[in-house]
């Protein structure tokens, strides 16, 4: 479905953005992705990182910000899809800047959402959000839950267009900055011979790039408006990682940190009441239909009222050696 369509990225440079561009033009081939972000220099880095893959020149680099509706209408000239991965996304920084999280990810969100219905190409937006969103216990949580409900009550606006706009979230990939596994490689590459836990009890879900590139394109194929789209993956424990990392390590527990959760949680209690399961994922469908040419219709099985998924209470876990094993596999961003 991608073949011969333009895609817009926001926030295109980061990594997710760089993973879905080698994807796609790896396994379809697009009219245009058009990188849309702010930093000029990560553009450049990223044209040079993507000389070879973009032969047929279906790259397209622009500069704006989410925050500056004028500058989105204007690079939506002629899309087809919107993949919204821009947002501030550091816990900390986030609490210590308050007013720019919600510039960037509530007002940004809206401006996204606005361009998109006012553009008359765009016919399916599918915005990033994050584990953090539910039931959040931080300030960039709370402004990713309030984008996420913007984005499903966009659904309401469109009317007559043929435009809809969906959800995936996930949690920290695999190897991503700011994550325990880079923050652990750090130590053991200086030397360090103990790995500290914030808490022993906390579990995390394991999730790569690219899987987290199929959660999209899947929604992509699939939405109909007002999905939340999650992986079914495996959890495992922060002290089997730091033993698959450094074997036979000490692990001091420091203490849990501000605003961070034992276990990564997906899907709330409250949220099974409109939750399906499928082979490899989760729908959480929208509670509020706004009309019955937008209703989705569930093709899964409902999930038990009271069920809730978080890396705590998952069915599938990693083991130390499963997760020395997919280490492999992980690029630990510089």
């Amino acid at each position: 479905m991608l073949n011969d369509k333009t895609i817009l990225i926001t926030g295109g440079t980061g990594s997710f953005g760089k993973c879905f561009t080698k994807y796609v033009l790896t396994h379809y081939n697009p009219k245009k992705i058009i990188i849309y972000s702010r930093d000029e220099f990560k553009q450049f880095i990223m044209q040079n990182e993507f000389k070879e893959l973009n032969q047929k020149n279906q790259l397209r680099f622009f500069i704006g910000d989410v925050r500056d509706k004028e500058r989105l209408k204007r690079a939506l000239e002629g899309v087809d899809y919107i993949i919204h991965a821009a947002a501030l996304k550091q816990v900390p920084a986030c609490e210590y800047n308050p007013d720019e999280a919600i510039k960037t990810n509530i007002h940004g969100a809206q401006n996204v959402i606005d361009a998109a219905l006012d553009s008359g190409s765009v016919k399916k937006v599918v915005a990033l959000s994050t584990d953090k969103a539910v039931n959040p216990v931080n300030l960039y949580g709370g402004t990713k839950l309030v984008s996420d409900k913007l984005f499903i009550a966009a659904n309401a606006y469109a009317g007559s267009k043929d435009i809809c706009f969906s959800i995936v979230r996930y949690g920290n990939v695999a190897g991503s900055r700011g994550s325990v596994i880079p923050f652990f490689n750090n130590i053991i590459k200086n030397g360090g011979k103990e790995l500290p836990i914030t808490d022993y009890r906390m579990t995390r879900f394991w999730i790569s790039l690219t899987q987290g590139v199929e959660l999209v394109i899947k929604a992509l194929e699939e939405a109909k408006g007002g999905e939340t789209f999650i992986s079914k993956i495996p959890s495992f424990k922060i002290t089997d990682l730091a033993q698959a990392m450094l074997p036979g390590c000490e692990m001091p527990e420091v203490g849990i940190r501000e605003g961070e959760k034992l276990h990564e949680i997906m899907v709330t209690v409250e949220d099974s009441m409109t939750t399906y399961e499928y082979e490899k994922h989760f729908i959480v469908y929208p509670q509020m239909v706004w009309s019955e040419s937008r209703r989705p219709q569930p093709t899964g099985k409902k999930v038990p009222e009271g069920f809730s998924y978080s890396s705590g209470n998952n069915s599938e876990w990693l083991s130390v050696e499963q997760i020395r094993e997919l280490l492999k596999t992980v690029d630990l961003e510089k």
